[in-house]
């Protein structure tokens, strides 16, 4: 019978070193495995030069180094570029680089389609197939640096910031992504500071809790309205973790560490989450919290029935939040020739919304804006 050869992408630091003690090895030699992986995109075990021969013949029999494929690219004028990765389940993510002057920041994916149901988001449409694995979370950054390095015109840009902001709520893959941060802060693997990994919930309180002790990466939590009938609609987990619970959390967040912020994410929304109200609204909600808002100009896409805020419309909301003393930071819009808004590019691609499930869709968008309208 053929043994199922184990991936050893799956495994951080100190899984590999359990691993390679568990074949009676020294587990300096994981290290060494560990770098050729991560620091040098090394999958053939015959070129480790470092590892004796029978130790790499060992290895090729009993192990594999297998990082999802890039399917499709997709190059904006900006400079943003967006992967279709294929797993081999056949199912496929999205990933995204973004560079700046100062920085280039990974989008990356925590699970196949999302569970949520964030009215606003073209990820909820597809549904919720199943978690990524450790394998397929760090494959996404494996095979940024490999492209970047690749590509025309990209050779000069690093991945300086990681947000698990993708496809999917990280909180519900919680082990698998913690494994993967693990990775990515490493010094034998990426290197990235804690302030560099951001992770993205929709607010799951319980798991918030839990991550705050598991590892002490950024963290940036959806937010989108203030008050929980609006959050209801647009962000339906607030139905089971209101913000009488969610919002404690986040102010305690970072009490060990009192120089540093929860960031809270605001999609402008035209006419639904966008008015002075509202501005004023989130100003006391969030009064007392160390935090900062980033107001994100919403990315349309097939079958939304939502509109962005005007810029002035923005602008004006900054600004009662600035004069409020909150940090306010308005995201530039990316990639808007390359399927910007995450998931557009699978659902695109994949074509998989057909038929009564768009209809289905529509009607659900249609009851979304008309409980916001009637509020």
């Amino acid at each position: 019978m053929n043994q199922t050869k184990v991936n050893l992408l799956n495994y951080d630091h100190q899984a590999l070193k359990n691993y390679f003690e568990s074949l009676n090895e020294q587990s300096f030699r994981a290290t060494q495995v560990f770098k050729w992986i991560h620091q040098y995109g090394i999958t053939d075990f015959t070129k480790m030069s470092n590892l004796s021969k029978s130790l790499r013949e060992r290895l090729k029999s009993l192990t594999e180094i297998q990082p999802p494929v890039i399917a499709y690219t997709q190059h904006s004028q900006d400079g943003t570029c967006k992967w279709l990765i294929k797993l081999s389940d056949g199912n496929c993510i999205e990933t995204v680089y973004i560079p700046e002057d100062d920085r280039g920041t990974l989008c990356v994916s925590s699970q196949v389609g999302c569970a949520l149901n964030c009215s606003f988001c073209s990820t909820a449409r597809q549904g919720f197939s199943r978690n990524l694995t450790v394998a397929e979370i760090i494959g996404q950054v494996w095979l940024a640096v490999r492209a970047l390095s690749e590509q025309e015109g990209f050779h000069d840009k690093k991945i300086t910031n990681v947000v698990m902001m993708g496809m999917g709520e990280p909180l519900l893959n919680f082990e698998a992504v913690i494994s993967a941060m693990q990775i990515m802060r490493d010094d034998n693997a990426y290197g990235l500071s804690k302030y560099r990994i951001t992770l993205s919930t929709s607010g799951l309180v319980p798991e918030m809790e839990k991550l705050r002790e598991a590892c002490d990466v950024a963290l940036a939590v959806s937010l989108h309205a203030p008050n929980d009938d609006l959050r209801n609609i647009l962000v339906p987990i607030n139905k089971k973790y209101p913000l009488e619970q969610l919002l404690p959390v986040c102010k305690k967040y970072f009490n060990k560490e009192p120089r540093r912020k929860v960031t809270f994410e605001y999609v402008m929304l035209a006419g639904v989450n966008d008015s002075d109200a509202h501005a004023k609204e989130l100003v006391k909600c969030l009064q007392g919290i160390p935090c900062k808002v980033n107001l994100i100009p919403f990315n349309p896409f097939p079958e939304t029935l939502y509109q962005c805020s005007s810029r002035t419309r923005i602008d004006q909301f900054s600004k009662i939040l600035m004069q409020a003393g909150l940090i306010t930071i308005t995201r530039k819009t990316r990639g808007d020739d390359i399927d910007a808004a995450c998931g557009q590019l699978v659902g695109r691609v994949e074509d998989k919304t057909q038929g009564s499930r768009k209809r289905l869709i529509a009607i659900r968008s249609a009851r979304h804006l008309q409980q916001l309208t009637e509020n």
